[in-house]
């Protein structure tokens, strides 16, 4: 055999576990071994009728309908303007292809026409693809790697003003050692959710709306729309603290310079509110230049550690000496290394409830994943070496400054005093200075514990540190002010809340948040004016740790329901630290951040938006409900548990459920939170012709129980006729034990007048219900149950949820009216239990109920005793009747047109004259069921007797024997007990088994 030519392949690309080869591409401009020849066409020689979406392409070395996986099939959603590209259906490529005669085109001309391509060769193509001379150029949006778009920004977002202003106070405080112990405590709760955001974004294609994006997508709309408004509450409060500590820092030096505007505060305030809104112009330019900007902080920020460290090595002069500066000791490490708490904030958790927001800044690039290359890869990546960076960084500033630095100075140079002169007190004396005075009084002005620009003065050339805490100040705002509108743009556009989605709306080829931007530089001035930096931070710091635990938590519900993307135990721990940390820091601000979070949740959970992600709850609820079903195969059934209501499982034979409305209500009452229903639906007809018209309807028959709160599946099968399909329902619906055991349907009333075939197989459906063990339940109603006329039968199945919802009478209150139920057999206690179980519902619950018995005369007594004993679960009255006058012949008259009238021949006689119409009634047949059909007539005149005025009626009907009692007669048996009545009937039989007990074991 001669082998084909295999033309040398590209190399391999790697993306993570996965190695993709390309193992043959398509040919540009040129023929390729595998090039077809001319007039060849997708696996057929004639035109076809195919999808109008469907190119025939070449693969594997000839023209085909077939095409190889392409990223655009795994996308859910284009780019404006992108031609629509997609895979061909199922349809297309294994359905029979019909030949149009009549078309002389080929296939790939017709289908590049019906798809508004060009006729022209292979080099036209190329040609349009190349100069696009038909289409309007769109701007392409600007796009960040994971250095520029997450790194760099998640650094300067760390690096904020409390880096500057408070983590050398923080040192005084706490001391170098559980300072470290502050920074690792914050770092282990942001690495933990850093790696949780690595696990989820890594999970799929990441859009815009970051954390929020991230955790509705993953848990939901629920908690989703929750934190997604307090994250944005929260980024937006942030950006009122790093503006604040910014205005403090240009405060600060007018104070120096006795220029203060107005007085301290209010300097604060109006350098704020000029600062914030000088942000907001830079934000409003796009982020192009916000990206810009970003660097340039990111390096003044290099240049002021730097200069710090420097600054450490330098002698100390003698100014720097008077404020507290000495250069690298070891006993102010010894001395700095243990904790000096002062002030209201002195303790441990008040200053780490102060530092943590320092850590809060490392979803600043996740914040902004729609403007990222490859959010996959660059968040993952970004996030961590941010996080690593930025902690080295804070640990070797709290050590530096704590070495070199007192707590407390006066920074005057006429403190130095000998070394060991009497009366000083404190470290300093050892090098020359005395500073007891001021540190016993509390009134130094330098130092550690008292001067938050301490880094300044210890650096080499202290204008480079301002210039430090501008770019990180400024930079941090400006981050928060960007990120803040971007996540709440994502949780507008998706509606979950109402009064919102005015914000939703872009601008820009970026599709900038202006609105929201508005919204935030409000709220920003709002928290501006409060003018107090230790007075903002713990308020954000409750609002980051709730949405840290709900990140965690996202990451380990999606590792428990094997959901790609998990760290299971460490997500939880990180959840339940930032939970413990939130009571820690302030109970009360926990309890509201909590209390929003639930009120919040509750609103989604009650709003039901139309949404559907694919989110862990709902494979969680899946898990759950397979692992339950699972369980419930090794639990053996008890007749209690049919009582309650949980061991009922209805089938109910509904055809499309708007169909029969009264059907689905009535079953759908006993059977709410209690128990299983299905809606089975017999499609009749061929399988190629009804297949689409099953898979078209199904939905929208779900929605239309769920628009009327009827808990119940639907399911339906095509069958070539009634009765064979539910065969197929009645043996393969449910799951495990989850499988129904009653089968409901409503009674045929056009019996007489139908085909008899169509009676022979209603009846026979009743037969098979017996054979496979299930209860049956008719339903009759005296205006009929198909209001299918109404509907004008066929509806279209996108307005099935929204047409207008049919009332009944299971809907409304039934007042003190009865419930008689007529146990005439003893069928295991179905006919007892069903109006029970519809008793006990709240429309249902004044109705008395009364049981009625067929019995003897001699025994009357004793079967009043039996029924009414109390351990039977109904408060009912008995009365016994016995046959009495019988009126016949309207019975002869119902069942006459099916009569054979053979004469009472012999058996033989009488096959051989039934042989074709099974359901005629041989006059011996008649004969021998005279005092069944009797019976029916007696029974049909008590009930119009006692029964008139009843909510419902329940009996238990006769069984007709297979072969012993044609279709017929049976049906005229159930059509004479009846008839006439005004209320529901339901015509209850048991399969023979227990379903009722006395006992509690």
């Amino acid at each position: 055999m001669a082998e084909l030519p295999i033309p040398d392949l590209p190399p391999a690309r790697c993306s993570g576990r996965f190695t993709i080869s390309t193992l043959l591409g398509m040919e540009e401009g040129g023929r390729g071994p595998y090039t077809p020849t001319e007039g060849s066409s997708c696996d057929s020689a004639q035109p076809t009728h195919l999808s109008s979406s469907t190119l025939c392409t070449r693969t594997f070395g000839y023209n085909t309908v077939d095409v190889v996986p392409a990223y655009e099939h795994y996308a859910n959603s284009k780019g404006v303007g992108d031609p629509r590209k997609g895979r061909p259906s199922l349809a297309d490529l294994h359905s029979i292809l019909k030949p149009d005669p009549g078309r002389l085109r080929t296939p790939v001309s017709d289908l590049q026409q019906s798809n508004g391509l060009p006729e022209a060769g292979p080099e036209a193509g190329l040609e349009e693809a190349e100069g696009e001379p038909g289409r309007d150029s769109v701007p392409e949006p600007v796009r960040f790697g994971w250095v520029k778009g997450v790194m760099i920004r998640c650094m300067l977002n760390i690096w904020g003003v409390i880096l500057y202003l408070r983590l050398p106070w923080i040192t005084a405080q706490a001391g170098i050692a559980l300072t470290w112990l502050i920074i690792l405590m914050s770092v282990t709760v942001t690495t933990i959710t850093g790696l949780s955001i690595s696990a989820i974004s890594t999970n799929g294609k990441v859009k815009s709306g970051g954390t929020y994006f991230l955790i509705s997508r993953s848990l939901g709309p629920e908690l989703g729309g929750s934190i997604g408004l307090i994250f944005a509450f929260a980024n937006a409060v942030a950006v009122a603290m790093h503006t604040v500590g910014f205005a403090e820092t240009v405060r600060d030096l007018l104070q120096e310079h006795n220029s203060l505007i107005v007085d301290p505060t209010n300097d604060i305030r109006i350098i704020g509110v000029i600062t914030v809104t000088v942000l907001l112009g830079i934000s409003l330019a796009g982020m192009e230049w916000e990206a810009k900007a970003q660097i340039l902080f990111f390096l003044v920020i290099l240049v002021s550690f730097i200069n710090y460290l420097v600054g450490t090595v330098i002698p100390a002069t003698a100014e720097k000496q008077a404020k507290g500066f000495f250069s690298y000791r070891a006993d102010i490490f010894a001395q700095n290394f243990v904790p000096n708490w002062r002030g209201p904030e002195g303790s441990f958790f008040g200053l780490f409830s102060i530092f943590f927001p320092s850590a809060t800044g490392i979803l600043a690039g996740a914040n902004i994943s729609g403007d990222l290359k490859d959010p996959a890869v660059a968040i993952p990546k970004g996030t961590l070496m941010a996080i690593f960076w930025t902690t080295m960084s804070y640990l070797v500033l709290s050590a530096t400054i704590g070495a070199c630095v007192v707590r407390d100075a006066s920074g005057s140079l006429n403190d130095s005093v000998a070394v060991g002169s009497p009366g000083c007190e404190g470290l300093a004396c050892s090098f020359g200075w005395n500073f007891t005075a001021c540190a016993q009084q509390q009134s130094c002005r330098y130092g550690l514990s008292n001067y938050y620009q301490s880094m300044s003065m210890v650096s080499g050339f202290g204008p480079l540190i301002t210039a430090g805490i501008f770019g990180a100040t400024l930079s941090s705002a400006l981050a928060c002010l960007v990120s803040a509108p971007k996540v709440f743009q994502c949780l507008c556009k998706d509606q979950l809340y109402p009064l919102i989605g005015f914000f939703g709306k872009g601008y820009g080829r970026n599709s900038e948040p202006i609105r929201g931007y508005m919204l935030t530089y409000v709220i920003a001035i709002g928290f501006i004016l409060i003018a107090e930096l230790n007075a903002i931070a713990p308020i954000i710091s409750n609002f980051f740790l709730c949405s840290y635990a709900l990140i965690n938590f996202s990451c380990f519900h999606a590792s428990i329901t094997n959901s790609p993307g998990g760290l299971k135990w460490a997500a939880l721990f990180g959840a339940a630290v930032s939970v413990v940390i939130m009571f820690l820091l302030t109970w009360w601000a926990a309890l509201i951040a909590f209390s929003i979070v639930i009120f919040l949740l509750g609103y989604v959970l009650y709003k039901k938006p139309d949404v559907n992600w694919g989110s862990s709850m709902q494979a969680s609820s899946y898990n759950m409900a397979l692992n339950y079903s699972v369980g419930l195969s090794e639990v053996d059934e008890h007749i209690k548990n049919y009582r309650q209501g949980q061991l009922i499982a209805c089938l109910v034979l509904t055809g499309p459920p708007n169909f029969r409305p009264a059907l689905v209500d009535f079953v759908g009452t006993f059977t709410k939170n209690l128990s299983l229903m299905l809606c089975g639906n017999v499609l009749i007809g061929p399988r190629k012709q009804k297949m689409p018209e099953s898979q078209l309807m199904a939905d929208g028959h779900t929605k239309w129980l769920m628009k009327r709160k009827i808990k119940a599946f639907y399911t339906d099968v095509v069958a070539e006729d009634l009765r064979s399909g539910v065969q197929m329902l009645l043996q393969a619906a449910g799951l495990g034990k989850m499988r129904p055991n009653i089968l409901v349907l409503g009674y045929k009333r056009n019996w007489q007048t139908a085909s008899p075939q169509s009676l022979e197989d209603y009846v026979g459906i009743l037969h098979d219900a017996f054979d496979f063990k299930y209860g049956v339940c008719l339903m009759r109603m005296k205006e009929g149950l198909n209001v299918s006329r109404v509907l004008q039968a066929h509806v279209d199945p996108t307005t099935l949820a929204s047409e207008h919802q049919a009332s009944t009478i299971f809907q409304s209150q039934q007042g003190k009216k009865t419930i008689d139920i007529y146990w005439l057999f003893d069928d295991g206690g179905l006919t007892l239990l069903i109006p029970y179980l519809l008793g006990r519902k709240k429309r249902w619950g004044k109705c008395k109920i009364r049981v009625f018995v067929g019995g003897q005369i001699n025994r009357m007594d004793e079967e009043r005793k039996a029924v009414g004993k109390p351990k039977v679960q109904t408060e009912a009255s008995s009365r016994v009747f016995c046959c009495g006058r019988s009126l016949i012949k309207r019975f002869e008259e119902l069942i006459a047109p099916f009569r054979l009238n053979d004469g009472f021949k012999d058996e033989a006689t009488v096959n051989e004259m039934r042989q074709g119409c099974p359901w005629k009634i041989s006059d011996e047949e008649v004969d021998k069921n005279r005092a069944k059909s009797l019976r029916q007539v007696r029974l049909n005149e008590i009930l119009l007797d006692y029964s008139r005025d009843a909510a419902l009626i329940a009996i238990t009907p006769p069984i007709g024997r297979k072969g012993r009692c044609p279709s017929s007669l049976y049906m005229a048996w159930l059509e004479t007990l009846s008839q006439d009545l005004r209320p529901p009937i339901i015509l209850t039989r048991g399969n023979q088994e227990n379903v009722l007990t006395f006992y509690c074991q």
